[in-house]
Order: structure tokens, then sequence, then C-alpha cells
């Protein structure tokens, strides 16, 4: 059975070699594509180095195949611990994946070649809270990145080389490492009451993203991660009990605009979304959980728009 197992594995990565090693290394990216699809990479993973509402998860489709051409998700959330201690702590974990497309060769004789990119991106943020009133309090925050891409071709090159010891030179390119630092202002209010909660933020972010561990110079960049946003969410009792606690609705709606490298780069400069759920307390319980919100928004901006569904959480 293992004399088996090795003959078959042995026949796929022959054919996954004949298949892929064929149109890859007899039409080689050159430096520029490459350099092009680096900085198309590092767009995307911008798009998660701050906890945003409007970027949280993003689809973009083919029109053609109605394949996802850029796929992003994230989970990311802030607060402050205290009053009397008002550190203010965020993170989050993205996972993107974008597939470019490259027709490369002759006019004569071409070749369309898909590079299809993952990237994981870690996130995080350390801000103290300067109150203004008793309501409004004006945050900066240091914001730290850490992120990997890699292309299916790299990742099947490590598997091959593994397995058969040969080096596929060709596949190293299709892999990076990046780190982003920077930093965001924030301005925060926040009114509660037994009626209704009131929450407002303004946030000012800007990020720069570099490469590192690279294969290769053509691999390697820079991009600016520059935003401003605005988030706005009233709840207020819905006039039924859940879990001795009154069940909340939420409304809330937010705008963002993208300045610097991440303008334009997605097709559009800004997006905007309104949203309409509920909010379980579950505070009367001895659980880590105290509310739980359950939020349907529609998304829009210049020639997208579409609909996503929010779960979060408060401990």
């Amino acid at each position: 059975m293992t004399f088996i197992n090795n003959i078959i594995k042995q026949g796929f990565i022959f054919l996954f070699l004949l298949s892929v090693s064929y149109n890859v290394v007899c039409s080689e990216l050159d430096d520029d594509k490459l350099q092009q699809s680096v900085h198309s990479v590092l767009g995307i993973m911008s798009f998660s180095v701050v906890p945003d509402v409007t970027s949280g998860t993003l689809s973009i489709d083919n029109s053609t195949t109605s394949n996802p051409e850029i796929f992003i998700t994230n989970f990311a959330g802030g607060s402050t611990i205290s009053k009397s201690f008002p550190l203010y702590l965020e993170g989050g974990a993205a996972y993107s994946r974008y597939n470019p497309k490259y027709v490369t060769g002759q006019e004569t004789d071409t070749t369309t070649i898909k590079l299809k990119w993952n990237s994981l991106l870690f996130s995080g943020g350390v801000g103290w809270d300067f109150p203004i009133t008793e309501k409004w309090v004006i945050r900066p925050i240091f914001n730290i990145s850490l992120g990997h891409m890699e292309s299916d071709l790299s990742i099947a090159g490590r598997v091959i080389d593994d397995e058969t010891g040969i080096d596929l030179k060709f596949l190293d390119d299709g892999r990076m490492s990046t780190y982003g630092l920077g930093g965001s202002l924030m301005l925060d209010y926040e009114d509660y009451t037994p009626e209704r909660d009131i929450d407002f933020e303004w946030r000012y972010s800007n990020i720069i993203l570099n490469t590192f561990d690279t294969p290769s110079s053509a691999v390697s960049g820079t991009f600016g991660s520059i935003a401003t946003s605005l988030y706005a969410r009233w709840r207020a009792p819905a006039g039924i009990k859940l879990l001795k606690r009154p069940l909340r609705y939420v409304l809330e709606g937010a705008h963002t605009t993208y300045l610097g490298d991440q303008r334009g780069i997605l097709g559009f400069n800004n997006l905007s979304s309104i949203g309409l759920g509920f909010e379980l307390d579950s505070s009367a319980y001895d659980v880590v959980v105290t509310r739980t919100r359950l939020v349907g928004r529609y998304m829009f901006g210049h020639n997208v728009s579409g609909f996503t569904i929010g779960l979060a959480v408060s401990f």
C-alpha cells in the first residue's frame, strides 16, 4: 500500500510539473509585472491594518465568471480598559485572497498566467484616552502589523521541493512578508442612558506597510495605508426582554475615505455602510460575553455595492 501511495504521489507531482512549470517557466513574469502584483497585494492587505466596519469584509467578483477576484475577511476590535485606567487596546487578524491574471509572451504567442495570492495579517494598536469633556475623549494610537503572503504556486513549489528535491527557483518569487508601523488619532463620543446609547467615532490612520524576507528585489516595496473614517451607532430597547435583560435594536452608519496609495486601488475612493440589527444582553448571567450583536449592513461606494452580516461581542 505504501508503494502504491508513493506511485500516486509521484504521478501527481509529475503532472503538476507538466501543467504548471510549462506555463510559468516558458512564460516568465518580468520584474515590472511582479512589482505591480506586489503593490496590489500590499494594497489588499492595507484594508485590514486597523478595525473598520466598511472594509472588514470585502468580496469583489469577476464580472464574467462570478468567481471572487478579491476576498477579504477579518476579526478585529478594540476597547478601553476603564475610565480609571484609560489604556486603549485593539487588534485583529485578517485573511485575504487575490487572483490577478497576466498575459505574457510575444504578440503571436501569448500565455495567460493566473496567480492566486493568499495573505494572513495580524494587527494591533495601543493608545491612551485623554478626556476633553465627560463624554468626549481624544485617543492617539500606535499601530503595528505583521503579515505574510504566498501564492498557490509558491506553496506547491515547496511541497514539490520537499518530495522530490527539485529546486523550483521560478516559484520563489511568489511569497513575501510584511510589517507595518504607524499611528492613528481618534475622537470618541459616548453617551449611555437607560433609554438609549449613542456612540460616535472619527478616526485618521496613517500606516506604512513594508516588505521583508523576500526572495528577490523584484518582490519588495512599500505601501501607504492612509484613511479617515466616521462611525455612528444608536442602541435602544426593542420593548421585549430576553435573558432577563431588554433586547435592543441597533442602528449604525459608517463612511471611510481612502487616501494615499489606497485611493482608487480597488476602483473606489470611499465606502459607506448602513446597518440594522439586534443586541442580546447576557450580563445577568455569570458568562464572559456580556453582549452579542448581529447586524446586517448594506455597503456601497463608487461602482460597488453589496450586503454583509456582522457578528460582534462585548466582554
